[in-house]
């Protein structure tokens, strides 16, 4: 297995990267049996996952991933979930949102691909 730790690091860099400059493009991420739950409501299918991230209420986003842990998920497969925590700076605000975010990610051919995702924002 390689590296995890480089892996989820990589992913993610691309993920909120690409997230913050064309959501649309995420769809290759995602596959038919992906599932997003996103603040509670679940979304199956890559389709209906890119039309929910496209669809958000916002112009602009920005992402600052202040923490990243993985971990394998997976004693047979070369499968990892990782956990990401950060904020989230919206349009014009300059009052950021904190947020928690967990993938499971899933080898197939050189790269994974996103299995589940579970988006929250974290408030308090």
């Amino acid at each position: 297995m390689a590296d995890i730790n480089a892996v989820a690091k990589q992913f993610t860099d691309f993920y909120y990267t690409t997230f913050d400059s064309n959501r649309s493009s995420l769809g290759s991420l995602y596959r038919p049996s992906s599932m997003l739950t996103f603040e509670g409501t679940q979304i199956l299918g890559a389709p209906a996952i890119i039309e929910k991230l496209t669809s958000l209420p916002f112009e602009k986003v920005e992402h600052k991933v202040t923490t990243l842990d993985a971990q394998p998920s997976s004693v047979t497969v070369a499968s990892l979930i990782v956990s990401v925590t950060g904020q989230l700076l919206v349009d014009d605000s300059t009052n950021p949102l904190a947020f928690s975010q967990i993938f499971q990610l899933i080898p197939e051919g050189g790269s994974y691909y996103v299995f589940n995702d579970i988006f929250r924002l974290n408030y308090g």
